[in-house]
């Protein structure tokens, strides 16, 4: 999925730090990535430590991670059910198509008519297996991670669900194909959360806590609404031109209040090292965030170069420069 602030292409260098300022062996160590979004990172730790704990406030995120965190051992005949899946006649009853489709009548275009149509009956069919007991909970969120990243693969957009596109660019007129959403198995147990991260903290404890907030004002609940909307599948009546439900808003992402929200966090964190990603970019400064570190307890600062994030081939957001640093703000609280 492509995705705003995604670790991919960073998640190696931040396991090597992670190692470099904890050991190698992490094998008795609770991890924690709570603002986990697709779960790169707990994904990349996830066979290296005792425990992955991730979270993170939008819905969408959390199937992810019900998924690719907790789910770790094999499930039977999940083949079968997505081929099930696909093989379902469609329907043209369903939420998507009726808000998100331009044949409806909506004059919203995030998928294709056809495409829209499937993505109601994969998920009303999930729906009512997960309600008549045919599925268990590993398989539901399998199924429908499965549906969310193959949805995003056909939808009209810039990648993010900001706006639609006025014409159906070429990926979206690609018939919607539900593939699985493989997962890593392993002997361990883990465990997801969809709560707010400065309240989820005073509740959990561990070795090594992530962070990877939101860096602006862009809140993912606005771009990656569409998203939550098949996740969550709950009926509301979609605002303006783009659609939009009620959504979250993220302290992070106010410049009055993301310090306050930051120290907050660090302050009732019970984890002895963590390590705050963060770009040059970001509401909080370099100065800022050391300052409130180093009341905690020992403070370092590494950082790395890569390639900023584009929604498209044109960038609408017109930043001039083509790469960024990462910072990775360390303390030894």
């Amino acid at each position: 999925m492509n995705y705003i602030g995604s670790k991919s292409k960073l998640s190696l260098w931040i396991q090597e730090e992670v190692k470099r300022v904890v050991g190698n062996d992490l094998s008795q160590k609770i991890f924690c990535d709570i603002f986990a979004g697709t779960g790169i990172v707990g994904r990349t730790f996830k066979k290296e430590v005792k425990k992955v704990i991730a979270n993170d406030l939008e819905h969408y995120s959390y199937v992810l991670n019900k998924n690719y965190i907790e789910n770790h051992q094999e499930i039977k005949h999940k083949k079968d059910y997505i081929e099930e899946l696909n093989d379902l006649p469609l329907r043209d009853d369903g939420f998507i198509y009726k808000n998100y489709c331009k044949g409806s009548g909506s004059e919203r275009q995030y998928f294709s008519d056809e495409n829209g149509k499937k993505i109601d009956t994969v998920r009303l069919k999930i729906r009512e297996w997960m309600r008549s007991g045919k599925i268990d909970t590993n398989l539901y969120y399998f199924l429908l991670a499965s549906l969310l990243e193959s949805a995003d693969k056909v939808a009209n957009t810039a990648s993010v669900y900001g706006a639609f596109l006025k014409h159906i660019k070429k990926s979206a007129q690609k018939e919607l194909v539900l593939e699985p959403a493989y997962f890593t198995t392993n002997d361990n147990v883990h465990q997801v959360f969809n709560k707010d991260s400065n309240e989820l903290i005073k509740e959990i404890k561990g070795d090594i806590l992530y962070l990877d907030p939101p860096y602006n004002h862009r809140q993912y609940s606005a771009n990656y609404h569409i998203l939550n909307t098949i996740s969550l599948y709950k009926k509301f009546i979609p605002k303006g031109k783009t659609g939009l439900p009620n959504y979250n808003r993220s302290s992070y992402s106010k410049k009055g209040e993301v310090y306050n929200a930051f120290e907050e966090l660090i302050k009732n964190a019970d984890f002895k090292y963590i390590f705050l990603s963060y770009n040059n970019e970001g509401l909080m400064s370099e100065d800022g965030v050391k300052a409130i570190m180093l009341k905690y307890g020992k403070y370092t600062l590494t950082k790395k170069e890569y390639q900023r994030f584009k929604a498209d081939k044109t960038d609408a957001r017109n930043h001039k420069a083509s790469k960024t640093f990462e910072y990775l703000h360390i303390l030894e609280k």
